[in-house]
């Protein structure tokens, strides 16, 4: 069986540097094998930048908010890892609800949400799949197109 990182590696995904919380929350609770992973916004490697900043519709593109999708859900993935040392620890991804920051008139959320969900497929197969919502929103923080929670089954 492939672990995790072995996967990664194949799919040249590397995990970037865990975050730590920037105000009074952790960033993974974990409860009865259910680990709650906080909100994750899409930052640009150990930076204090964002991919990319701004509203779908105005500023930001479909392409730009797909690729802030997939960050949100490897940052999720880093702090996971953190909290439980090995993401083979991982039974089944459980739920992923993705906020994307929408103009007027924008109404492709779903789309922009796939590229997270894909991610996880592609990475975990089967249980990969998982439940999900595509809220847009007004305004995210720091500015950021995207943001991403998660709740993965895990065995510790």
């Amino acid at each position: 069986m492939t672990s995790i990182a072995q996967r990664l590696q194949t799919l040249g995904i590397e995990l970037p540097a865990a975050r730590k919380p920037a105000f009074s929350y952790s960033a993974v609770v974990i409860d009865d094998g259910l680990a709650w992973i906080s909100g994750q916004l899409p930052w640009l490697d150990d930076s204090t930048e964002l991919i990319h900043k701004g509203r779908l519709g105005e500023q930001v593109t479909i392409v730009e908010a797909k690729s802030c999708a997939r960050a949100c859900v490897l940052n999720g993935l880093s702090v996971l890892q953190q909290a439980i040392g090995n993401l083979d620890h991982i039974q089944r991804v459980i739920k992923l609800v993705g906020y994307v920051a929408s103009g007027k008139d924008f109404h492709e959320q779903p789309a922009v949400i796939d590229a997270g969900s894909n991610l996880l497929i592609e990475i975990f197969g089967d249980s990969g799949t998982h439940a999900r919502s595509a809220i847009g929103v007004a305004e995210l923080p720091r500015g950021a197109p995207v943001e991403i929670d998660l709740v993965v089954r895990v065995n510790t």
